[in-house]
């Protein structure tokens, strides 16, 4: 994450271009390289981000000609910048970008199981090292199922191509999920630190690669007049959620042996809880920052067998209309059993037993086949003293809320109350908007440019430690243990395109709460 900071005596200072490397892409013709990873690194080339002393290597096992591979990869760029450009397709398309990319781009076919095809990568890596100057170091980026994270280091550790020696670095970026409960996680990672150091893991979140995630710690800690306010005197409760418009769709096979709670809630949405909760680091080092969200997690109050009954509502969508077309129900999709008990929702309420946040409930929500697309975090403050206003005609005094929106509009939003125009005194929520691509003119991005640029030049600070990870995990597993083993706990059920379950209101109005709208 470049704070662009002056650095503090013997720190490194950051430069525009990353250091030489070769980025291997294990998976590289999957759907995330093609919509997500290669649109990334166009738009590092096109900012001029990228060393021109790079290679780029492609394994999968697709029966492809190097010329063929960039033309798979070209049209994968082409169509995020259709998706995302306000002109003509031609316009914005940067075709020195693309061809700086381009030139510098071969594939190894094979295998990831196969130990030959290791051998035939370390002579592509000393063949790129060659022509490019890469000078060995070398970014290890698994864009494959998470079954194989383990294996594949296996086999890089066994042909000798983690190994750090003569000033050259060795990194691996691991794509979520990280597991896929506390036991899997905890094996993961002893696995995969017989052969690295946690300084050559970088573990990917994509969420804390969006402007508005990094902005959380600089509107917090840069900025005087929110963080004296940012505590259990001033803070009445948290919301954060993580809507999606779409349901399954093609992933019904995935997700049935996922649902929403392992597939979002222990890493995207433990991501906004720790950035917001969070005490102040001591300087923006990685593992300084990390440490403070790692404490956040290792705070949460535990969930004994009434809190899951109470605090917890696991939900599945049933047919329905979302932003005016029809969606069947989940369990009418391709590939779900039709009495699956998988959720496509979960809603939680939690509390962070330290000083700042005593008393203070967190709200979160993941669903999918709601009524809007968004990622917010909403801060509603405490409400004033209603004495002022007892002779007047105001019944209610509207709540400050300060909205953090994650997407699809990146921005900040701050509700107030003001006197309506007029004789009578009558009271109005008003609201300051900031958007960043008004106030900044931002450039359409796929969230991943940071994390990449972040990796190669070896700033862990966005990525996910081994204990945070398993931190996560271990709020979540007394609620996976208990819907496994007790089949009495209900599933809710939701029609689409609508706001989730009626129980997950209950989760605030049993307080005098409310959900903010999601219609």
């Amino acid at each position: 994450m470049d704070t662009r900071s002056d650095p503090a005596p013997g720190k490194t200072v950051r430069g525009l271009q990353a250091p030489p490397c070769a980025m291997v892409i294990f998976g590289s013709s999957g759907d995330l390289t093609k919509r997500l990873l290669m649109p990334a690194l166009y738009n590092l080339a096109k900012a001029g981000r990228l060393s021109d002393r790079l290679a780029l290597i492609g394994v999968d096992r697709t029966d492809r000609s190097n010329d063929a591979f960039r033309d798979y990869l070209a049209e994968g760029v082409r169509s995020f910048i259709s998706d995302t450009a306000t002109g003509p397709l031609a316009a914005p398309f940067d075709a020195r970008a693309w061809e700086f990319l381009a030139a510098r781009m071969t594939r190894v076919q094979g295998d990831v199981t196969d130990p030959q095809m290791y051998d035939r990568l370390a002579k592509e890596l000393k063949a790129a090292e060659a022509e490019h100057g890469t000078g060995g170091n070398v970014v290890f980026y698994l864009a494959v199922a998470s079954q194989l994270f383990g294996p594949v280091i296996d086999r890089l550790a066994a042909a000798g191509l983690l190994n750090e020696e003569n000033g050259y670095w060795r990194r691996v970026i691991i794509e979520k999920p990280f597991g896929h409960d506390l036991e899997s996680a905890r094996a993961l990672d002893a696995r995969i630190l017989k052969v690295l150091s946690e300084q050559q893991i970088y573990r990917m979140d994509h969420f804390l690669g969006k402007e508005t995630v990094q902005n959380i710690m600089v509107l917090r800690f840069a900025n005087a007049i929110f963080e004296p306010l940012w505590n259990r005197d001033h803070i009445d409760h948290v919301q954060i959620t993580v809507s999606e418009t779409v349901g399954v769709e093609r992933r019904a096979g995935f997700y049935e042996a996922t649902g929403a709670l392992r597939d979002m809630v222990p890493n995207h949405v433990f991501q906004l809880l720790s950035l917001t909760a969070m005490e102040p680091p001591n300087s923006f080092a990685a593992d300084a920052v990390r440490t403070e969200k790692d404490k956040v997690l290792e705070s949460v109050i535990p969930l004994d067998d009434d809190d899951l009954r109470r605090n917890v509502v696991r939900g599945q969508y049933t047919a329905g209309v979302v932003r005016g077309q029809p969606v069947k129900g989940y369990r009418e999709e391709e590939g779900v059993a039709p009495d699956s008990t998988t959720e496509t929702y979960v809603a939680l309420r939690l509390g962070i037993d330290n000083w700042r946040w005593a008393g203070v409930p967190f709200y979160l929500r993941t669903g999918k086949a709601l009524a809007r697309r968004t990622t917010e975090i909403a801060i509603q403050f405490k409400r004033v003293p209603f004495a002022l206003f007892r002779d007047t005609p105001v019944d209610t005094l509207p709540a400050n809320v300060l909205v953090l929106q994650l997407q699809p509009d990146e921005g900040i939003s701050l509700q107030f109350g003001a006197k309506q125009p007029g004789p009578i005194i009558h009271l109005g929520g008003v609201r300051m908007d900031f958007r960043y691509r008004d106030y900044f003119n931002t450039e359409p991005s796929t969230g991943y440019e940071t994390l990449v640029y972040d990796c190669m030049i070896g700033d862990a600070t966005l990525f996910q430690r081994a204990d945070s990870v398993e931190a996560g995990w271990a709020v979540v597993q007394p609620i996976l243990d208990v819907w496994r083993s007790d089949k009495s706990v209900p599933l809710e059920f939701y029609t689409a395109g609508t706001a989730g379950p009626d129980a997950a209101e209950q989760l605030l109005w049993r307080s005098g709460r409310q959900w903010r709208p999601l219609t």
